[in-house]
């Protein structure tokens, strides 16, 4: 208990100047919306964004200042993903997906020495981390897995059959879940760090991320297989990490990215209206409905996340609150309410744009965000989300007031 505190404050603790961070992280935007289109169409890696994005130094910013890094908070950490969503939502997804690993490990190395020199790496060297999660029949389901840790005296190898590693060959490293042991249950699971040259992937056969949106995530399946010590594991048990810190941060940095698509797309839709009712002398053109309705399910989808972000950070020093069936369904169902909202708000957009929208090309198309914004949905299903939440939902007391 204690140990978790003392992880919640250091990442709470801020150092970093929100100001400053909010410049770097638009100039390495500015550099991610001249290259998406470009990215998008090639189903590419977006390179020219990491470049800048290393350039800022924005990849170990939740590092403390002792390890290198500028203590920055998650607070801080989704206006980041918000600003890089709405430039590039493939950037802002790589983005957001890192700092979930990094958030796991700030908050649960406990001390140990050997992972504390790979969040002062990442911090110093600006590594980029891959996530694997995703494995074999297990498909989505994040809290089974199939290959396990084996053990030789201290060393360790592992092989996993990774069906997902999203912007696996442009990482640096990789932070995966593994069954504990060859003996344990597929849920008794830990997290394990891997940095090149420790482990290796290889391609699928057969497997190609020719997808409708997220193209430049190039989310490819890999036959994983990673060496290294006892140490490259993270101390806490993965049930712990996954409760108190994967899922929230999960569900709150992508939520950002999915609120910067909709916010640039309703952007779209703003410009497209007042230049339509310029040119009518005022007339505001058929969509303008639909543009009122983007705005406004925007309003409440920026509102929904922040409230989420809120309650956890209230909660990341309160085992009991942060373990609590209450705030698990919350922060789950955030991701589910955000999803919807994002595909609806950009969904109004386009219907306000008309034609303009619907088009690939010109400067009111939408269609690129909403080909992106549509993966938010089944990025961890939403009816896998509401089927397994259903039992619990039983559980649940309806409240009395308004007010408590």
């Amino acid at each position: 208990m204690e140990t978790q505190r003392s992880a919640a404050a250091a990442t709470r603790a801020v150092h970093v100047d929100s100001g400053d961070l909010r410049k770097r992280a638009e100039a390495a935007a500015a550099v991610a919306a001249k290259h998406a289109v470009a990215v998008d169409g090639a189903s590419r890696f977006p390179a020219e964004a990491f470049e800048e994005i290393r350039k800022q130094r924005l990849l170990g910013i939740m590092v403390s200042t002792a390890l290198g890094g500028e203590a920055a908070s998650l607070a801080q950490v989704v206006d980041v993903c918000y600003t890089l969503g709405q430039a590039c939502a493939a950037t802002g997804m790589i983005y957001a997906m890192h700092q979930i690993k990094m958030g796991c490990l700030v908050r649960h190395v406990n001390g140990s020495a050997a992972l504390e020199r790979v969040l002062r790496r990442v911090a110093t060297e600006q590594l980029l981390l891959a996530s694997s999660t995703t494995e074999g029949q297990g498909g989505g389901n994040v809290r089974a897995s199939e290959a396990p840790v084996q053990y030789d005296g201290a060393n360790i190898s592992l092989e996993r059959k990774a069906t997902v590693i999203s912007y696996g060959v442009a990482a640096d490293g990789v932070v995966t879940t593994a069954r504990r042991n060859a003996e344990a249950a597929p849920s008794d699971q830990v997290l394990v760090v891997f940095l090149k040259p420790e482990y290796t992937l290889e391609p699928m056969a057969g497997w190609s991320w020719n997808t409708l949106g997220m193209r430049g995530t190039c989310s490819d399946g890999f036959t994983l297989r990673g060496k290294g010590t006892t140490d490259n594991i993270v101390p806490e048990p993965y049930e712990r990490i996954h409760a108190q810190t994967m899922v929230p941060f999960a569900h709150l940095c992508w939520g950002a990215v999915w609120t910067g698509i909709a916010a640039a797309a309703t952007g779209r839709a703003q410009a497209f209206i007042r230049n339509a009712a310029r040119q009518a002398n005022g007339q505001m053109p058929p969509g303008a409905p639909h543009f009122t309705k983007a705005i406004t399910t925007l309003r409440t989808l920026r509102g929904l996340i922040a409230s989420a972000l809120r309650s956890y950070e209230r909660a990341m020093t309160d085992e009991k609150t942060i373990m609590s069936l209450e705030f698990q369904s919350m922060i789950t169902l955030t991701k589910v309410e955000a999803s919807e909202l994002a595909a609806s708000t950009v969904l109004s957009a386009m219907r306000a744009c008309g034609l303009a929208g619907y088009r690939n090309d010109g400067d009111y198309s939408i269609g690129r965000y909403l080909r992106d914004v549509l993966s938010s949905p089944i990025m961890i299903n939403n009816d896998r989300i509401l089927a397994n939440l259903a039992t619990p939902a039983l559980m649940t007391p309806i409240p009395t007031s308004l007010s408590g």
